[in-house]
């Protein structure tokens, strides 16, 4: 029993470092790719634009999904993509100009990316290590 409660502190720190990576490494790669609409300073901005959307994620998202369950689910979940672009917003208005979105579509796509990223990394790596305990 004492075994079990060791593994989870470093489930809880691989959780955090995997999402820490994919979320900078996201952010970074949009940044590149779409050089016009969105914005980041550096790539030590992109990483802490990423434990912004991580901590947000965590803890403000889930009370602002639990509030609007009723909309996603009328919506069959389309609505939850807004959550994801107005937490983006919130991270853009917390770093100033060092993380910039520009345009109506581009939140969404990098939304979308980041929704995609999460299911991937809960499928393909967090889900893995819970199996092993």
């Amino acid at each position: 029993m004492n075994y079990a409660k060791k593994k989870k502190p470093l489930l809880s720190f691989i959780d955090w470092l995997v999402h820490m990576i994919a979320y900078g490494l996201i952010l970074i790669l949009t940044s590149y790719i779409f050089k016009k609409t969105v914005y980041i300073q550096s790539w030590m901005w992109g990483f802490v634009a990423a434990v912004i959307i991580y901590l947000l994620n965590k803890t403000v998202k889930p009370l602002v999904f639990w509030l609007t369950l009723p909309i996603t689910g009328l919506t069959f979940g389309l609505f939850y993509i807004f959550i994801n672009v107005a937490t983006l917003k919130l991270v853009q208005y917390i770093t100033i100009n060092h993380f910039i979105i520009t345009g109506y579509i581009m939140p969404f796509i990098v939304a979308c990316f980041i929704s995609i990223m999460n299911i991937l990394i809960d499928e393909l790596v967090i889900n893995k290590f819970k199996k092993r305990g």
